[in-house]
């Protein structure tokens, strides 16, 4: 079936059975694909169905649909004529694993974070009425995403609008991890009512068949429907917000989907259709572990083990400790966003159950009650992925900083992150963060000074951010560890030829960096900032006052970070030394993996080596 299919154009003459065919086809597709490049699997084998319903019933790109968060467009990327493609998938200059504007006129809008969707859509929609253009507009959002703050603002604007809007309930009772809260108990109770909307569905079919006044009498019945709807559903919260409510029907039903989605182009005003579907639907581990299978790395179709992994991670070792200063602090409380797992949550989750808070999508809530449970004398710890905290901003400025509130924030996922791409970078938060007052930040070198810096956050009463990167490959374990202090660095090793600041995870690369240099007779001093804020001034300017060169090394992006803040410090001194900063670009990064972008930016050990080497024999040429 998948051979027929060139355009979405080829669905809209295919029967049921070959469409059901082609949704098996798609699966193995795409679990081939994944088991090789890694990528989002369960949400993707959950949306298979309603794909190729939306697109038999829609005209896509004169439609737009706008994905949610877009992990799950895998399908809708292998029906708009990117199935050959799909074997680059997050690969390097491949197709990405979200939707991209710049790779196909399918993709109406980048997306990449969560609760999103509906206020684009929304706001296509009123640009189709002021243009007077004709077309459908969709947002496809997940149960999960609803809980974002985001969602709920856009579904109170567009149910007031009037404006012709498709929002499409795509609830699996997943985010990350298992939903949680009000938003899910209220789904939970919509899933029960099948009795309802099948009884209406029947009556309408035999009302339609009545010769002469079966349309009328079906239009009388539904000026009733929102009165008999109420009998079933007790404060029915999408209807009352101004949306006309259809669902909840079974997602991996195409026929039932197609038939629904008919009738929701007919209805004028906003109409949001609830879906029902399987994470992981069609493969045996990625349905009894959807979470595990959220967003996997390559592994094996057969056993759903991965290929490869990592005994040791920066969020594991998170959790583990906050578990170990938990048992002697009754004080410490976890908040993770939607994240449990994916934060290293888990076993704390499990040891504390009444001191750890799951607030569903919801980086600002998370945030703002950490705030609270602060300011009452507890110790919250919110884990939060670099790319996410961006959407916390507000919170840690407003709530958290300005009465300097005991908070730690750990920014997991800081630096590169690779084959997610743009919208899941992390090389923005130093930059951000460094513009709050109050705010400490460090970077712990490596495991053991992430456990460290974690203790010393428990006794500072100050709020402290602390970044690491994802993962645990490639990490280098140093031998030294001096103890720490507010705003106190390290020396690694001592130099007199140049000064190396880094930070982070790049104070390996900064000792790599020094090794090679040590083969061609150039003694660098490596130093480990450790903290961007508050910064130890004193070691700094003695240090490149000795060697009276310096570069800096940082995985962020070169406005705002560590290199323009020691060159701030640097001039504020009346110290004027050559100084070079490595950072990313202003700019947004490619997928990849992180050591391809490394290479590209020329941010690797050997980048960085090389073009000191070279500025230091043009330099005694000169001389």
């Amino acid at each position: 079936m998948l051979e027929k299919i060139e355009t979405t154009e080829d669905l809209k003459t295919m029967e049921t059975k070959e469409k059901k065919e082609l949704a098996q086809e798609i699966r193995n597709l795409i679990i081939q694909t994944v088991s090789k490049t890694g990528g989002h699997l369960a949400s993707n084998l959950g949306v298979v169905e309603l794909t190729i319903a939306l697109h038999t019933v829609f005209s896509a790109p004169k439609d737009k649909i706008i994905w949610d968060v877009g992990h799950q467009t895998y399908v809708h990327k292998i029906l708009t004529g990117r199935k050959e493609q799909m074997k680059t998938l997050r690969q390097l200059d491949g197709i990405a694993g979200f939707p991209k504007v710049s790779e196909s006129e399918y993709d109406c809008f980048n997306t990449g974070h969560s609760s999103t969707s509906i206020s684009v859509a929304l706001g296509m929609a009123r640009a189709r009425d002021i243009l007077k253009e004709n077309n459908h507009v969709i947002a496809i959002i997940g149960d999960g995403a609803l809980t974002g703050g985001m969602a709920l603002e856009a579904l109170n604007d567009a149910g007031n609008s009037g404006t012709n809007i498709i929002v499409i309930l795509n609830d699996n009772e997943m985010s990350i991890s298992k939903n949680v809260g009000g938003m899910n108990t209220f789904l939970s109770k919509l899933r029960t009512k099948k009795l309802y909307t099948q009884t209406n569905t029947t009556i309408k079919k035999i009302l339609y068949k009545v010769p002469l006044v079966g349309e009328k009498t079906v239009k009388i019945a539904q000026k009733l429907k929102r009165g008999i709807k109420q009998l079933f559903i007790q404060k029915m919260f999408f209807e009352d917000i101004g949306f006309t409510y259809l669902g909840p029907v079974d997602g991996h039903n195409i026929e039932r989907m197609e038939s629904i989605l008919k009738v929701a182009k007919t209805i004028k005003g906003p109409v949001l259709v609830h879906v029902r579907t399987k994470k992981g639907k069609g493969y045996k581990p990625a349905e009894e572990n959807p979470d595990k299978f959220h967003s996997i790395s390559n592994f094996d179709i057969k056993t759903g083990k991965k290929q490869k992994s990592v005994s040791k991670d920066y969020s594991k070792v998170f959790g583990d400790k906050l578990v170990k200063l938990a048992k002697k602090d009754n004080r410490i409380v976890a908040i993770t966003a939607a994240m449990k797992e994916g934060t290293g949550l888990l076993e704390f989750a499990n040891r504390y159950p009444t001191r750890f808070f799951d607030v569903g999508i919801a980086e600002q809530h998370a945030l703002g009650l950490a705030a609270g449970l602060a300011k009452a004398g507890l110790k919250p710890v919110v884990p939060i992925y670099s790319s996410f905290l961006q959407r916390g901003y507000d919170q840690i400025l407003h709530d958290i900083c300005i009465q300097n509130l005991p908070v730690t924030i750990c920014v997991d996922r800081a630096g590169i992150v690779g084959n997610d791409g743009e919208t899941h970078q992390g090389i923005y938060d130093l930059s951000f963060l460094n513009t709050i007052p109050n705010l400490n930040i460090a970077a712990p070198k490596d495991f053991s000074e992430l456990e460290n810096i974690l203790k010393f956050s428990m006794q500072l009463e100050k709020p402290i951010a602390i970044r690491y990167p994802r993962g645990g490959e490639g990490n280098v374990e140093f031998q030294k560890h001096t103890p720490i202090e507010l705003g106190k660095a390290e020396i690694i090793q001592e130099g007199t030829d140049i000064s190396i600041f880094a930070i982070g995870k790049m104070v390996s690369t900064a000792k790599e960096v020094a090794d090679i240099l040590l083969g061609e007779n150039i003694e660098a001093e490596v130093i480990n900032v450790r903290f961007l804020k508050p910064m130890d001034e004193e070691t700094i300017i003695k240090s490149i006052q000795k060697t009276k060169n310096a570069i800096t090394i940082e995985d962020n992006e070169i406005t705002g970070g560590l290199g323009e803040t020691i060159s701030f410090l640097l001039s504020q001194e009346g110290e004027n030394y050559p100084i070079t900063h490595y950072a990313y670009p202003d700019a947004f990064i490619k997928h990849g993996t992180v050591k391809e972008i490394e290479k590209i930016y020329g941010m690797d050990a050997k980048s960085i080596a090389e073009k000191i080497i070279l500025q230091n024999n043009k330099h005694r040429m000169i001389v």
